[in-house]
C-alpha cells in the first residue's frame, strides 16, 4: 500500500515560471509561458497563463524563477504552492 500512496503524491503537476508580483499576504503571482505549435500553420506562438501560489514565508520576490505544485484549494483562486526558487531576480 505504501507504494501506491508514494506514486499519488508524485503526481502533483509542477510548473516553470517567473515571480510577476508579489503585493499580496503570502502570495505570488507567477506568470507561466509556453512554446504551443498551430495546428494548421506549424508556427509557435507563445502562450502564457498568470497563476497564483502560496507563498508561506514571503519569501519570493518579484523576478524570481520558480517552481509551484498543484495542492488542494487555499482560497478562492488559490490551488497552488511555490514548491522552491530555481533562480533568483537579477538585482542591477
Amino acid at each position: 500500500m505504501t507504494d501506491t500512496t508514494e506514486k499519488q503524491a508524485s503526481l502533483k503537476r509542477t510548473l516553470v515560471g517567473r515571480v510577476v508580483s508579489d503585493k499580496m499576504d503570502k502570495t505570488v503571482t507567477v506568470l507561466i509561458e509556453k512554446r504551443v505549435k498551430h495546428p494548421l500553420y506549424g508556427k509557435y506562438v507563445l502562450s502564457s497563463k498568470k497563476y497564483k501560489a502560496h507563498d508561506e514565508a514571503n519569501q519570493y520576490k518579484e523576478g524570481d524563477k520558480v517552481e509551484i505544485q498543484e495542492s488542494r484549494p487555499i482560497s478562492r483562486s488559490k490551488s497552488w504552492v511555490v514548491s522552491r526558487l530555481l533562480e533568483a531576480a537579477r538585482v542591477i
